[in-house]
């Protein structure tokens, strides 16, 4: 079955850095564009970054030059490496799978980030 594992969340100092990580299984991991979306309580769901089958990435104004994606296909798993950690960063962070032209996509159970001092 398919499954995104996501790992790396924990609780970090304001300037600290993590690296989340999103173990896939059950599917072809290098033919999907692979996203991380954060969700905080009472908020929309926010596209954080993504990063297409061909490595092109995409980034929300509020992270870029902080986070950067990235992906090993030998490995079937996705990153997000987060730099200069602020507070308005904590919250839930879900890895997404998708693959349009097979109307599929697929989400993960999240981890938790929170950024306090």
């Amino acid at each position: 079955q398919v499954q995104l594992v996501e790992s790396g969340g924990g609780l970090v100092q304001p300037g600290g850095s993590l690296r989340l990580s999103c173990t896939c299984s059950g599917f072809t991991f290098s033919r999907y564009t692979m996203n991380w979306y954060r969700q905080a309580p009472g908020k929309e769901r926010e596209l954080v970054a993504g990063i297409t089958t061909g490595g092109s990435t995409n980034y929300a104004d509020s992270v870029k030059g902080r986070f950067t994606i990235s992906r090993d296909n030998a490995k079937n798993t996705l990153y997000l490496q987060m730099n200069s950690l602020k507070p308005e960063d904590t919250t839930m962070y879900f890895c997404n799978a998708v693959r349009a032209a097979m109307r599929a996509e697929f989400w993960g159970q999240g981890t938790q980030v929170t950024v306090s001092s």
